[in-house]
């Protein structure tokens, strides 16, 4: 057991499109605020902890939950989940390929959840036993396949799709976003991103935030964080992914990485 408890990610070669992260008594696990590309939803099972999220253009949302809690966030949103009062907290968490996931909700492409944050006993029961499956050595690839397949296809029978309207600050800061996104390995600085964005700096900032959640800084480190996770599971050296995606050094990717996913590259790599 180590300080942040015990801690796993489990993959498998013939479920690609899907990664289980399962934390056990983990007092220290914290997380700055950042996002995945993935679909994401997890069971909280022991502790406290305080759920945030926040909607592309509306306010930050800041929800309590405990063991029977089911959380969700959509690809892209801003989120972060801490223990609170120094209490060791338990869950288990799925990142799902949304390209995997538009097939089971009829679309052509993902369509994301207005649901974030659930205390449905019947949903709770039903990802507990879907991860507890995954889990299992002696259960096969394919029924586990197919009991993903069920699992959210149930999902997104009783879930309504988020019908988001875009305005035209949302827009304009959406392709910042989108730039940034794009051009995450580059040496971006705020004020080429300013000019793009015909904006001032200080103003991008403050609009990006209030957007967001965080500023453009964090959004590039973030963004930066999610590529170095494709490059450490495809086995690349921890010292070539940092100097490849523009860290300052070995050390200063270890403590961003850390920080946004709550494990250092080494573990992360090897359990790739």
């Amino acid at each position: 057991m180590t300080p942040s408890g015990s801690m796993r990610f489990w993959r498998h070669p013939a479920l690609p499109f899907l990664e289980l992260r399962e934390t056990r008594a983990g007092e220290s696990v914290g997380y700055a605020r950042h996002s995945h590309d993935s679909f994401s939803i997890g069971a909280v099972t022991g502790g406290r902890s305080l759920f945030e999220y926040q909607v592309p253009g509306e306010s930050l949302q800041a929800v309590p939950v405990t063991r029977g809690a089911v959380v969700i966030m959509n690809p892209r949103e801003i989120h972060a989940c801490n223990p609170t009062d120094g209490t060791p907290w338990s869950y288990y968490m799925l990142h799902v390929d949304p390209a995997w996931l538009s097939p089971l909700q009829g679309a052509r492409g993902f369509r994301p959840l207005a649901l974030h944050a659930t205390r449905d006993v019947t949903l709770y029961a039903a990802l507990i036993r879907l991860c507890r499956l995954l889990l299992d050595d002696h259960a096969t690839a394919p029924s586990k396949t197919l009991a993903c397949r069920d699992f959210f296809r149930g999902l997104f029978a009783h879930s309504r799709s988020d019908p988001r309207e875009c305005h035209p600050e949302s827009t304009r800061l959406a392709r910042t976003a989108a730039l940034i996104r794009q051009r995450c390995a580059e040496p971006l600085t705020l004020a080429w991103l300013a000019e793009r964005s015909a904006m001032t700096p200080s103003h991008l900032v403050r609009l990006f935030k209030r957007e967001y959640g965080i500023t453009p800084h964090a959004f590039l480190l973030d963004c930066r964080i999610r590529r170095a996770r494709e490059a450490l599971s495809a086995g690349r050296p921890i010292a070539e992914v940092a100097h490849d995606w523009h860290f300052a050094d070995q050390a200063h990717f270890q403590r961003i990485f850390k920080r946004v996913t709550a494990t250092t590259p080494n573990r992360f790599r090897r359990a790739s």
